[in-house]
């Protein structure tokens, strides 16, 4: 029934053309923005997680300034300690000359002692942006690494940031020492007798090495007519098991630094003993040590059943205030100027080689870390990036073409609403 009050062809048609224009007013936005989701209206769902994703993206950003910093930082105590291994080759260098009986002591002395400050001077100028991974003497735990900003991890309680841990490795020349007062004093934590045997272990697996906690290796040789070795070079105390106050003035000693493993420890002990070996003319068949993860083993080619030397570690906790020593304390010992000096030096440069090479490998572990770290930051930055346009981009040319068709369908409802509106007209002509 056709009617000049209401037409609904002309509603009908006018609804098509105001869907056509909402679709060509979103294509047109899509367009204009770049974007199919642009705000929570068009997709709230799609756009939650687009702004979660762009949030991460954002704070990846700043994990990579924190792991270029951490790197700077690492290429700067890489490149110091490489520069230290350097000047230990040269002391090497003299002290192997030194070995000589007709060679001038003195003025080699002084090559060692110049290149002795240049070590020193090289660990306190190895800092960036105040850091100075060379050193590492605080008596406090968790003081011995640098946590670097490394990764995003997003679990089910939200997202949180991953450190990755940069140890600090000593290069320093301080002088450690015992505190007189206070703490808790262990003697005898692990113990041996070289006699007829000849063989024992002192075994410290037990210890629980804490940083700033002093260790002392307690020599007590027996031999009353000094036939078989000087008794006075073997016996460091009055009695066989140390006092607390006979702990302090220890000729054997190391107080540990944070991050230091019992192997750490019985190394350095090891490392002393030889030292006060060559001082004082020990030969080896008198009495040897070979560190060996956290034990030491000992040896002598001399004692029997009456002539013995009992040995035993010792310890006292790190509140006592000990003093952590540089991890080259020994070179500050070295005096080539006398036989047993060069020949204490001779017998020690080596060990201090390999802790100098030893930290510059592991900077450039922890440098090449960084660097692999940051890589794959960025390859997941890129991923997050191509996941959100994949969400909320636009396609410009499907845009493009459907903004085409419906223009066209835009021109056939605005005719077919013209068609519809004059309808009424053609009724009035039945009247005529």
């Amino acid at each position: 029934m056709s009617s000049i009050l209401t037409n609904d062809s002309a509603s009908i048609a006018l609804m098509t053309l105001q869907s056509i224009n909402s679709n060509i007013a979103d294509v047109q936005s899509e367009i204009s923005t770049g974007r199919k989701v642009a705000g929570a209206d068009d997709n709230a769902a799609v756009w939650a997680i687009a702004k979660t994703m762009e949030a991460d993206v954002l704070g990846y950003r700043k994990v990579s300034d924190s792991l270029a910093l951490g790197g700077s930082t690492l290429s700067v105590a890489r490149n110091a300690a490489e520069t230290i291994t350097d000047l230990l080759t040269k002391i090497k260098g003299h002290v192997v000359t030194a070995q000589g009986e007709n060679v001038d002591r003195s003025k080699i002395q002084a090559n060692i002692g110049a290149l002795r400050d240049q070590i020193a001077a090289v660990v306190g100028a190895a800092q960036f942006n105040g850091m100075n991974l060379l050193q590492n003497t605080e008596a406090t735990e968790g003081s011995g690494s640098e946590a670097v900003l490394g990764f995003l991890q997003r679990d089910a309680s939200g997202v949180r940031g991953v450190d990755i841990a940069i140890t600090k490795r000593d290069l320093g020349q301080g002088a450690g020492a015992i505190s007189a007062s206070g703490g808790t004093y262990v003697a005898a934590v692990a113990s041996a007798t070289l006699n007829a045997t000849q063989s024992g272990t002192l075994n410290a697996s037990a210890v629980t090495v804490t940083a700033g906690m002093a260790f002392s290796l307690n020599i007590f040789g027996t031999d009353a007519d000094d036939s078989t070795f000087t008794q006075a070079d073997l016996r460091f105390t009055t009695a066989a098991s140390e006092t607390r106050a006979e702990m302090t003035n220890a000729p054997i000693f190391y107080v540990a630094r944070d991050g230091d493993t019992t192997s750490d420890v019985m190394t350095q002990l090891v490392r002393r003993f030889e030292s006060y070996a060559a001082q004082n003319d020990i030969d080896e068949s008198v009495l040897s040590m070979t560190a060996s993860g956290s034990s030491i083993s000992i040896s002598s080619g001399v004692t029997d059943g009456t002539d013995t030397i009992a040995m035993s570690l010792n310890t006292l906790t790190a509140d006592a205030g000990n003093t952590v020593g540089g991890g080259l304390e020994l070179l500050s010992g070295f005096d080539v100027t006398t036989t047993s000096g060069a020949s204490d030096a001779l017998s020690q440069i080596e060990g201090l080689l390999t802790t100098a090479t030893d930290a510059a490998a592991g900077f450039g572990s922890d440098q090449n870390r960084l660097e692999t770290q940051t890589a794959f930051n960025g390859k997941l930055t890129d991923a997050m990036r191509a996941g959100i346009g994949t969400l909320v981009d636009a396609d410009l040319e499907e845009s493009s073409a459907r903004l085409q068709v419906l223009q066209v369908q835009q021109q056939l409802a605005i005719q077919a609403l013209s068609i519809a509106n004059g309808s009424p007209r053609a009724l009035l002509g039945l009247f005529r």
